[in-house]
């Protein structure tokens, strides 16, 4: 992998803003010309830079405006405990965002569903059964003040 310069990193917050920009607006603002600017996106994206573009949802109009954080703590965190909790919890499609923690608990989820009802039924029958959960805790977000990494 080659190193990113101050161009290669320009592109990237560009695309991170917009990733539907043309090229030809994309090379203007990063002070490129178009086949430059395109050669360049090719190898940050054959070099796993970028790795996908994607559309941001407005999910309150999708009516799924209810987040809540679950910590998780297994009672085993073995090898094989931990990649059949991982599997497990890919399926299940509330869950947002799914993190390994350094910390007293071994999981945080980001769950999203349209209320705290729902989310009751998904912390209660599909996270607490997941391989190897010993306890859940939830904390239920109020506001979000910053999201989607922009």
């Amino acid at each position: 992998m080659t190193e990113l310069d101050r161009i290669d990193l320009s592109i990237i917050r560009e695309l991170q803003r917009n990733g539907r920009i043309t090229v030809t607006d994309l090379a203007s603002r990063v002070g490129l010309s178009k086949t430059p600017c395109q050669v360049r996106m090719r190898r940050l994206e054959e070099q796993g830079y970028i790795t996908g573009y994607t559309a941001l949802l407005n999910q309150t109009k999708l009516g799924l405006a209810h987040i809540a954080f679950a910590q998780v703590t297994l009672n085993d965190t073995s090898s094989r405990a931990l990649a059949a909790f991982n599997e497990a919890v890919r399926q299940i499609s509330a869950v947002e965002q799914c993190h390994m923690m350094a910390a007293n608990f071994d999981y945080l989820l980001k769950i999203r569903t349209r209320n705290m009802a729902e989310y009751r039924q998904v912390l209660g029958e599909q996270v607490s059964s997941l391989p190897h959960v010993l306890q859940t805790s939830t904390f239920v977000v109020m506001e979000s003040v910053k999201d989607a990494g922009l």
